[in-house]
């Protein structure tokens, strides 16, 4: 009678499911996290340690969560957890910008769909407003992020709103202040005519603009040389209507120019007369010729850039009756490095108004810097031929200023040709409107007058930048870059807590003011400034009536850029410089920048060690994501569907140094990654049921085979520490992936599965292979506990319990013994095992094709192979790694018809049929099946197993 042995097996048992169902089970982990104060306790776990503090760059709390913010903050969270579990203390404090004009935007619109006007509401009701507003969104965004996993102190985070935040704002204004590098000016600088106020750079959204082109003829009234008497220097602008403004024109000294005469023009040109003289590049020659449909031309003059500078010439609207001489000045020719010969006439006009190049070079030459354009985008009621003509409307939308400015030139004869390019040019990253260069009075911060510009650039060279690129990126924007312009014209943020002494025009500097004013704001907020009669500020000491108080916010930059003031400085359970500094690569002219010029211009060096930049989200096809296109990725609907695990997954599985990619296909990818890793713990923790750490064995004792896993745990520890220490964590997932699917299932836990079930409980093999499994899950677990918080969670609790607040994150990454690790000889003869195994297994999957064969078990392989491969496994038993019942070497060459790879010269496979029975235990087909009449029906080595089992009961 046949004998059932089912129950002597040694089958994995786990509770740990097959299927996750991560959208269920992740909000049971946040919860139990919340339950046993998993924050709480690793802090008090790591007091005392070394700290690691990774400021975090504060979103806006405007709206629900986007990808962006789920790689953003998935990825901070993965640092933080990592550096904590390699003996850090490393507390996480997230943050929110929540001043500035994408909240004050989102209350205008409300009321503008009310039928109300922002300027109409008392200036306090409109601030509670907005920080009611913001408020909200902070409990939103805040859900949002805990349930992605990421772990912080969401209890007290802090906020660029909070009383303390702001009155730390204003001392840092007052700081500037004080040392003399805060002033007023006027300049050029980028302004929202729909908005009405400034902005900075990195608020500007450059997208494809048609903008209309012209070529302008500017009569020579005194040349600097002979040649160009009688000539018109000829110049190329995208911006018509900044003509009114022009009071220079800039060459290049070391280009060549010349001076053509007209001889023969198309029927359809406009502007271009025979006989006239023309002054233009040497190389831009054809393409003038072109545009301005001059069919015949002759070279009068070659001339050097520096013979032409000094040349003055006449505005073309000098002695134009309609202009009343309003343009009767004279415009010289200066030079200027900044001229390309790329396009246009390699001559470029210059209006000091409105270009950061174009101010810079009118005040180095003493040129008036006039002001035509006013805050709604249209031309002051004295700037003559174009009163009330308007660049921009109020709906974001061309007006009528640049056809103006066409008609009139072509009336006064000076309109060469016209066209359009269509280029990037700059919009409002909230109205999308175009932005125009405006010249406009301003607080500014001096880049120079205390050395701020030399200070930044050397705290660059002092910080490491992962990539490496994103030093010389931001090097070159702060060598650049002009004074700092903070002042913004809007009522939602921190004041510019200055007073203007009204008869010299200078700011009051005095220490007690500003403290006054840092000690309201501590107690009632920057409201007070807005709310309280200027005299509590003043004090006793001067006349109000003598004094300007200042209504302009400051720059949410500055805002965000002082947050390492009131939280690195002002927590104790953070410290400063920071760490780390994490944000996407456009924060090197945002967060970054701002950043580092506020503490250098107040501490002398940056606030942060390190810097580190991450790209931005396309969807999966390289496109941009686009509602309109139906490929936005929302993260809440991905945790609904998938589980915010696979997010994290996401995160680490491509460069996240470059733009990363995410869609529906890459998505179910990452699950089928996923599967692997939640497969192979599934599989540990079912073998692990038969674990007794009373029966370990030390690694010395161990067969070559476990010897080997052990080395490449030693290997992996040393590439998971790297990876940390760098920020790699793409490379961590690759190897991690790669271990799981290739060492582990395919290769380890393939062979190791008949010991783990069939051997006798006891047997020192089974034994090493269990002891083996204990050290890849605890070591797995930790690796991977920063990137699956969940899964890895899930699976400690299933083997460790849940009781008494355990949890995977409360762990240590352990230090891998030094032992462990092989000669590299040793090492390398398992990828010739290895190998071996691939011919063989290919041979015999032919054979099952074949239907000679249904499983490997009926093989007994013969192989012929070199000596290296055969010394590879010496002390492994041949049959048991390539999972067949029998195989041997054997010795001479390899008879024809054997089955070899290509790629795996010197080893050969002959097949043979094992022989004996199928054992009804192990299924292995062997000669001793039936042995043991006590164990009818099973091999040697499953009788004795049997018979340990029954004696062990």
């Amino acid at each position: 009678m046949s004998v059932d042995y089912k129950n002597t097996i040694n089958l994995p048992q786990t509770d740990f499911p097959m299927r996750a169902g991560l959208p269920e089970l992740e909000p049971k982990i946040l919860k139990r996290w919340d339950d046993i104060d998993l924050w709480g306790k690793l802090r008090a776990d790591s007091k005392g340690r070394e700290k690691f503090i990774l400021h975090d760059g504060p979103p806006y709390a405007n709206g629900h969560l986007h990808i962006g913010h789920a790689l953003n903050k998935i990825l901070k969270d993965i640092i933080v957890r990592s550096r904590q579990m390699t003996g850090y203390d490393a507390p996480y404090v997230p943050g929110w910008d929540c001043h500035g004009l994408p909240i004050e935007w989102k209350i205008e619109e409300k009321y503008r769909a009310e039928g109300l006007d922002k300027d109409d509401v008392p200036v306090d009701e409109f601030r509670k407003e907005c920080r009611e507003f913001a408020a909200k969104w902070i409990d939103i965004q805040r859900a949002e992020f805990k349930r992605l996993g990421v772990l912080g102190d969401w209890d007290n985070p802090y906020t660029t709103m909070a009383y303390g935040a702001e009155a730390q704002i204003a001392k840092e204004i007052g700081k500037f202040l004080m040392q003399g590098s805060l002033y007023k000016g006027a300049r050029p600088v980028w302004w929202s005519a729909v908005e009405k106020t400034a902005l900075a750079e990195a608020e500007a959204e450059y997208m494809e603009h048609k903008s209309t082109t012209i070529w302008v003829k500017f009569p020579v009234v005194t040349p600097a040389t002979p040649e160009l008497d009688g000539a018109s220097v000829v110049i190329w602008t995208t911006t018509p209507w900044t003509i009114p403004g022009n009071r220079a024109i800039a060459c290049h000294e070391d280009f060549d120019y010349v001076v053509i005469e007209v001889t023969a023009v198309d029927d359809g040109a406009k502007g271009a007369v025979v006989g006239e003289k023309l002054a233009v590049a040497k190389a831009l020659v054809d393409s003038v010729c072109e545009q301005a449909k001059i069919t015949g031309h002759k070279v009068v003059a070659a001339l050097n850039g520096s013979q032409i500078k000094g040349t003055v010439c006449a505005h073309p609207w000098r002695d134009y009756a309609d202009a009343k001489g309003g343009y009767d000045f004279d415009v010289p020719v200066l030079a200027a490095d900044y001229v390309t010969e790329d396009a246009g006439t390699g001559f470029v006009h210059i209006a000091p108004g409105h270009g950061a190049d174009d101010w810079k070079l009118g005040v180095e030459h003493g040129i008036e810097v006039p002001q035509t354009v006013g805050e709604d985008g249209s031309f002051y009621d004295f700037v003559p031929l174009m009163a009330g003509k308007v660049v921009i409307t109020q709906d974001g939308k061309e007006g009528d200023a640049n056809p103006s400015v066409l008609r009139e030139l072509a009336i006064a004869g000076k309109l060469l040709a016209k066209g359009s390019i269509r280029h990037q040019y700059p919009h409002s990253w909230r109205s999308k409107a175009p932005l125009i260069f405006r010249n406009t009075a301003q607080w500014f911060i001096s880049m120079e007058s205390h050395g701020l510009r030399d200070v930044a650039l050397k705290a660059i060279d002092e910080t490491a930048f992962y990539p490496k690129q994103g030093k010389t990126r931001l090097h070159s924007m702060i060598k650049e870059r002009p004074d700092w312009c903070i002042s913004r014209q809007r009522s939602w943020g921190v004041p510019i807590p200055v007073f203007v002494n009204k008869e010299s025009g200078e700011p009051l500097r005095d220490q007690a003011v500003v403290d006054r004013i840092v000690e309201a704001f501590k107690l009632e907020g920057a409201d007070a400034w807005f709310s309280s009669d200027p005299s509590r500020f003043l004090g006793n000491e001067y006349n109000v009536d003598d004094f300007e108080q200042v209504k302009d916010v400051v720059d949410v930059w500055f805002d965000s850029g002082s947050t390492h003031s009131f939280v690195l400085e002002g927590r104790e359970d953070q410290q400063w410089p920071a760490s780390l500094y994490l944000e996407g690569s456009d924060q090197h002219r945002g967060w970054f920048h701002s950043s580092l010029l506020e503490s250098c211009g107040t501490r002398g060096r940056a606030p942060y060690d390190a810097v580190l930049t991450h790209g931005f989200v396309m969807a999966e096809d390289g496109r941009k994501m686009s509602k309109s296109l139906g490929n936005v990725v929302v993260p809440a609907e991905v945790n609904e569907k998938y589980g915010a695990e696979i997010l994290r997954l996401w995160v680490v599985s491509e460069d996240y140094s470059g733009d990363l990619r995410v869609g529906e296909k890459m998505l179910k990818q990452l699950t089928d990654y996923y599967r692997r890793f939640r497969n192979t713990l599934r599989w540990m923790l079912g073998g692990l049921a038969y674990y007794d750490p009373a029966k370990r064995v030390a690694a010395a004792d161990m067969p070559e085979l476990e010897r080997w896993v052990l080395h490449r745990v030693a290997e992996l520890d040393k590439i998971v520490r790297k990876g940390i220490e760098n920020y790699d964590f793409t490379l961590i997932f690759r190897e991690l992936h790669e271990f799981c699917a290739v060492d582990l299932s395919a290769f380890y836990f393939d062979i190791r599965k008949d010991s783990l079930y069939c051997d006798a409980k006891d047997d020192p093999t089974r034994l090493a292979s269990l002891t083996v499994l204990d050290i890849l899950f605890e070591s797995l677990t930790a690796w991977l506990a920063p990137i699956l918080s969940f899964t890895t969670e899930e699976a400690w609790l299933t083997r460790h319990g849940d009781a008494d607040g355990k949890s995977v994150h409360l762990r240590q990454i352990e230090s891998v013994p030094a032992d462990w690790l092989l000669p590299a000889a040793d090492a390398a003869r398992f990828d010739l095992v290895r190998q071996v195994r691939r011919v063989v297994l290919a041979a015999l999957e032919q054979k099952r094709y074949e239907k000679e064969i249904r499983s490997n078990l009926e093989a007994a392989p013969v192989l012929y192979a070199d000596a290296k491969y055969v010394q590879a496994f010496d002390k492994l038993d041949l049959a048991d790694v390539l999972i067949t019942s029998q195989a041997r070497f054997a010795d001479g060459a390899a008879p024809d018809g054997a089955y070899t790879l290509s790629d795996v010269p010197g080893v050969a496979v002959v097949f043979q049929k094992a022989d004996g029975e199928k054992c009804e235990r192990c299924w292995k087909v062997l000669p001793d099946v039936g042995s043991v009449p006590e164990a009818p029906g099973v091999c040697g080595r499953c009788a004795d197993a049997v018979g340990t089992a029954e004696a062990a009961e």
